[in-house]
């Protein structure tokens, strides 16, 4: 056996994995020219075996990859060289069964005439462990632009959609689609290239991204969209539109998009060390927030030019009683270490308000973000929030737009602005050391370097070490100069979430709740309780655990009402979540 590293073009370590030579030594690998082919290849294809498409113009090919591989020797379904495979006219793919990889395609200039254009499912039912990578969609619009499908939808579970390149699309229907059912996605969606979707005027259907829809919203998909690269991705307001729970958006680089990542549905979602380069494009934004439990921290947010909901942060009003569908009220959103720069309206709370939008943000925590612009004023309160938690933050350039609350700080902020032309601290910052919680999700800063105590406000953390995470360029994404060479090299296994850490219930409580985790083989386990300083409470679990789900019950009758982080920790893997003990 040897161990294989992959990097990525980012100088980021995707996965260490296994290459098992004895079990590739004897797969076939059949030629095949036409999609009939493919389909009489699959019925005899077993784990291992290789599908090579030849080189070549294939016209309204309507291809089934439909077969069962195994995580060690998927079946692989490749072009016979990069980009030389153009599929065109009514040409789709349909991707079902197990441990199935597709590299290397490339569809242009078509259309499709019923359904998607990639779904991954088919003959086989709903993909599991499956595999899109190398594979360009582009300009594949139908003549009537208001006609809606989707350019991929994702199925199933445990699915990966990377190192793709998506452009040009111009007519109704999300680009990218993660679609829900009762069982949760985990999906990932990492290091592709969504580029030049222009607005679509007087419809919806424009996003780049949505994972779920409004009726599944209350679902948990667990999808990761990290490492994407998102230019002028203008198709409407909501860029990535979030419809589900416990999703996570981390790392990613929108550049000139007039939208903004939108948390539209759902709770609990985690939006981390993203950039945002609004490059004053009208419309240009950040993030907009909308439901519970969200997380929003080490993120930065420059240069965006929208206002109203499109503004660098939003916060928007909710509906009472709120269907599925309207606006669920932002609550105990906790928005952290974030560096805004440059912006025509920063900071949004209560958007949309109305005499339907009529609840504003509650319970929620907005600290030690610096917050940093020339225009007037930094924050815009269209409604006044209840119970909201300034704390540590930094405004500087321009009114703050209320007096600064207690253990805020208006003052230069004294950024430098560096050689990749984002704005980090300098050495005398008043930012630095001045963080006043301590937030167990924070780890690390915008640049990949670790969190040290007292940490600085804003996205940046001062310090010497050596950059490891950048803003990412068209360079670090998309198809790769060559398909996959061997069946075996697939560079990843599905994610299955080894470590999962749920809400508790009930959430607020008093004084006993219940806090559940998943573990998917045995190890050991630590589970404790920190206050909003960072300083523990009580340690719950300190144990090997058993594979499983397991629930632990804390009664907090020892301590005050308030907000409270549970983190655990299983090995290198930390997950934390929110709890509230209200009295």
């Amino acid at each position: 056996m040897v161990r294989i590293t992959i990097i990525a073009k980012a100088g980021v370590r995707v996965s260490t994995f296994l290459i098992i030579f004895a079990m590739h030594l004897h797969g076939t690998d059949y030629r095949v020219s036409s999609a009939g082919q493919v389909s009489t290849a699959m019925a005899a294809a077993i784990p291992g075996d290789t599908l090579t498409m030849v080189s070549g113009t294939w016209t309204n090919a309507n291809i089934s990859f439909a077969g069962f591989g195994t995580s060690i020797a998927p079946i692989l379904l490749r072009a016979e060289t990069a980009g030389g495979v153009v599929l065109t006219g009514t040409s789709t793919l349909r991707i079902s069964g197990k441990h199935l990889i597709v590299d290397g395609l490339l569809f242009i200039n078509g259309s499709s005439p019923s359904g998607d254009v990639i779904e991954f499912r088919g003959s086989n039912g709903e993909s599991d462990s499956c595999r899109l990578t190398n594979c360009t969609v582009r300009d594949y619009n139908p003549a009537d632009s208001t006609k809606d499908y989707k350019w991929v939808s994702l199925y199933g579970t445990h699915n990966r959609v990377d190192h793709c390149y998506f452009k040009g699309k111009k007519h109704s229907g999300t680009t990218l689609v993660v679609w829900l059912s009762s069982k949760a996605n985990f999906h990932q969606i990492d290091h592709n290239y969504f580029a030049l979707r222009p607005v679509l005027y007087g419809w919806n259907g424009g996003e780049t991204i949505r994972i779920g829809t409004s009726d599944w919203s209350m679902y948990d998909s667990f999808t990761t969209v990290e490492y994407n690269y998102f230019e002028e991705c203008n198709g409407e307001i909501e860029t990535i539109s979030n419809k589900s729970c416990g999703n996570i958006y981390r790392y990613n680089t929108f550049v000139s998009c007039q939208g903004t990542l939108t948390l539209r549905h759902g709770n609990r979602c985690i939006v981390e060390g993203n950039f945002f380069f609004g490059n004053h494009a009208p419309n240009s934004g950040g993030v907009r927030i909308i439901g519970e439990d969200h997380q929003v921290f080490n993120n930065y947010i420059s240069g965006t030019d929208g206002s109203s909901m499109k503004t660098a942060l939003t916060l928007v009003n909710g509906v009472p009683n709120s269907p599925l569908d309207r606006y669920f009220q932002v609550k105990r959103a906790i928005v952290a270490f974030n560096t805004f720069v440059d912006n025509r309206y920063t900071v949004n709370i209560g958007g949309g308000k109305d005499t339907e939008l009529s609840l504003p943000p509650l319970d929620c925590i907005i600290a030690d973000n610096i917050i940093w612009g020339s225009h007037s004023p930094l924050v815009t309160f269209t409604d006044t929030p209840v119970n909201m938690l300034w704390s540590g933050n930094i405004f500087y350039g321009a009114s703050v737009g209320m007096s600064t609350p207690a253990g805020n700080t208006v003052a230069n902020p004294q950024l430098i602005r560096g050689a990749d032309s984002l704005w980090r601290l300098g050495g005398t910052s008043p930012a630095i050391g001045a963080a006043a919680g301590s937030y167990p999700m924070v780890v690390d800063d915008m640049d990949g370097q670790d969190r040290t105590t007292p940490m600085d406000v804003g996205a940046d953390q001062y310090s010497a070490l050596s950059i490891r995470r950048k803003p990412l360029t068209r360079a670090d994404v998309g198809p790769l100069t060559t398909v996959t060479s061997v069946r075996h090299e697939t560079g990843w296994q599905p994610d299955r979430s080894s470590l999962l850490l749920f809400n508790n219930y009930p959430n607020p409580f008093n004084p006993t709740t219940v806090i559940s985790f998943h573990l998917s083989t045995p190890d050991f386990v630590e589970m404790k309780i920190f206050d909003l300083l960072g300083k523990e409470v009580e340690t719950l679990v300190h144990r090997p655990v058993n594979a499983g789900r397991h629930e632990v019950k804390w009664n907090a009758s020892g301590v005050g009402s308030g907000v409270y982080f549970c983190r655990l920790q299983c090995g290198e893997e930390v997950r934390t979540t929110k709890v509230v003990l209200l009295r």
